[in-house]
């Protein structure tokens, strides 16, 4: 897909009814317009795609508070004039990112299916994480921008990206509830808790494949090895045994 060209809103069905928007969930922010002018969708294909391939390349090298628009203008071989034509600022410019991972992520998730029927919530989630892991050695730079950003700034648990930051726990507590429904998860497990834990998993996940997937040729072919699949199984096997329903000593409640 080119940079800066979005594809239609597609809900995706679940095999087994939990919510794929765990993944895909749509970006949005406590700002009403996050969005770039319609100057810059006026462009061609390739000059949005040339703005947008240095922003990412900024934000990834830089982050958002030290990010520098002069550079993206100059990278991107515009004026200063145009820029402000197409964004109201670099957090503008950043915003965009993040629609486009939304829409990146959903079309690569569209004809992807678990290879077997009647997964219980954990084995959804942990096909989920790899499938994930799978997109982002697809887009290395976009990840590695935006990880960059939310993470390492903390720009995630900020006021700006708070609607997006619920909509992740509430596909997170959507797939929590049915597992304790269906038996599968421990049900004296606090709620927050447990978000918290698949939260800080995932970004574990996500920082393991920037520190190690990023030195290899081959970022895809390292993800399917089956040195890095045992990495992650490994990993998603301690989060799930703290979760999954088992003898607790702990009372359950209401």
């Amino acid at each position: 897909m080119r940079r800066g060209s979005l594809r239609p809103k597609n809900e995706i069905a679940s095999a087994i009814k939990l919510p794929r928007k765990i993944i895909t969930y749509r970006f949005t922010t406590t700002q009403k317009n996050i969005m770039p002018k319609q100057t810059f969708f006026n462009l061609p294909d390739e000059k949005r795609s040339q703005i947008m391939d240095a922003a990412i390349d900024e934000f990834a090298e830089y982050g958002l508070e030290n990010a520098s628009t002069n550079r993206i203008i100059a990278n991107s071989n515009i004026s200063k004039g145009s820029f402000y034509q197409y964004f109201e600022d670099k957090q503008d410019v950043f915003d965009h990112v993040m629609t486009m991972l939304t829409e990146e992520k959903i079309a690569f998730f569209e004809d992807k299916q678990p290879s077997k029927n009647n997964l219980d919530t954990f084995e959804y989630y942990r096909w989920l994480i790899k499938t994930g892991m799978e997109f982002n050695s697809t887009n290395p730079s976009l990840v590695q921008a935006i990880t960059r950003v939310l993470l390492v700034e903390g720009q995630y648990y900020g006021k700006h990206f708070e609607k997006y930051r619920e909509q992740s726990t509430q596909a997170l507590k959507v797939m929590i509830e049915q597992a304790m429904q269906r038996g599968e998860m421990d049900p004296s497990v606090d709620m927050e808790l447990a978000i918290m834990v698949m939260e800080t998993w995932n970004n574990a996940l996500v920082s393991y494949f920037l520190k190690e997937g990023l030195k290899q040729d081959d970022i895809m072919l390292w993800v399917r090895s089956p040195e890095t699949q045992e990495k992650i199984d490994k990993l998603l096997y301690i989060m799930e045994y703290g979760l999954r329903k088992t003898e607790s000593q702990f009372e359950a409640t209401a």
